[in-house]
């Protein structure tokens, strides 16, 4: 009778459910807050709540901040170029430009200059019937909401210790 090896087949461990648990909790309960504040955008709390889910408290506070920051500077240059410029691309162009340099100056994290230059996209580029403050008002609550609830999970609920076994 020939021999099966149970290890050549794909199984989900513990640490797997865990993982995916914790994410899920993460993503819902971020919607379910934006949809509470009437957020028009709710979708966007869920994807800083991935963004920011670590398997530690610092690592979360680490991207979370960047993420904060650059969310921050992008809503408003985005808001203010909008305001003058509409949709402008050369306006755009030297708005990531301009962003690049100050976070330069400000000695901040290359990473929350990707994170300003995505918000400036969003909110610069893409055509709302709201106007540009409202947007960057939006997008700013609706980020925050999800790096506060990917903090807060990250705290509660760490990631399991990938040294044990499944």
């Amino acid at each position: 009778m020939p021999h099966h090896n149970r290890s050549k087949h794909p199984r989900a461990g513990i640490q797997d459910v865990v993982h995916a648990a914790r994410i899920t909790v993460g993503a819902v309960a971020s919607i379910l807050i934006a949809r509470l504040c009437r957020l028009p955008e709710a979708y966007w709390a869920a994807i800083a709540t991935l963004i920011a889910l670590q398997s530690t408290f610092g690592a979360a506070w680490a991207v979370s901040r960047q993420r904060f920051i650059g969310t921050a500077m992008g809503a408003a240059t985005g808001a203010l170029l909008s305001m003058y410029a509409g949709r402008n691309l050369v306006v755009f162009g030297l708005g990531v430009f301009v962003l690049g340099l100050v976070c330069a100056v400000l000695r901040v994290d290359r990473g929350a200059y990707h994170y300003a230059g995505i918000t400036l996209v969003i909110v610069m580029l893409i055509a709302y019937n709201r106007g540009p403050w409202s947007v960057a008002l939006h997008r700013f609550v609706e980020i925050s909401v999800g790096l506060a609830v990917g903090l807060v999970l990250t705290a509660l609920w760490p990631e399991p210790n990938p040294t044990t076994s499944n």
